[in-house]
């Protein structure tokens, strides 16, 4: 779907005119109507605007052009509802909401992340622990949280 799209069923979805949309964000209403006929797109700013006002991440607003991951246990983030919140309540794209909400991670070292992995994954092949554990930690240690 393109920006122009999903900008204007964001919009319908809330049931706002375009003059409501654009007096909720700042902008005018011709703005707003620029985006939606695809003439223009919203700047990073108004982008990082629109994600605080309706809840969804930047990343739906440009058509979800790359898939998210989490940066501190790696799950893939296929929906808006899994991205982690910073305490003023905008989304952080780079985190799941189970390991960062309100702005504190859930795992202070990644040892406690290792250990709740070795917990709780499947373990189908009936793999040692101490093999699991390290692939488990070479993997994480590629994450952006835990480099």
């Amino acid at each position: 779907m393109e920006v122009k799209d999903i900008l204007r069923n964001l919009r319908e979805k809330n049931h706002l005119t375009q003059e409501q949309m654009a007096e909720r964000i700042g902008v005018t209403r011709q703005a707003v109507s620029r985006w939606e006929t695809g003439m223009t797109q919203p700047n990073p700013e108004l982008l990082k605007v629109l994600s605080r006002e309706f809840g969804v991440s930047i990343n739906t607003l440009l058509g979800s052009p790359r898939t998210l991951y989490c940066q501190c246990c790696g799950m893939p983030l296929s929906d808006d509802a899994m991205i982690s919140r910073e305490a003023d309540g905008c989304l952080n794209e780079d985190y799941c909401k189970w390991c960062y909400a309100d702005g504190k991670f859930a795992y202070k070292s990644k040892e406690s992340l290792l250990d709740f992995l070795v917990d709780h994954m499947p373990n189908p092949e009936n793999q040692p622990e101490s093999e699991r554990r390290a692939l488990y930690d070479t993997h994480l240690s590629q994450l952006k949280h835990w480099r």
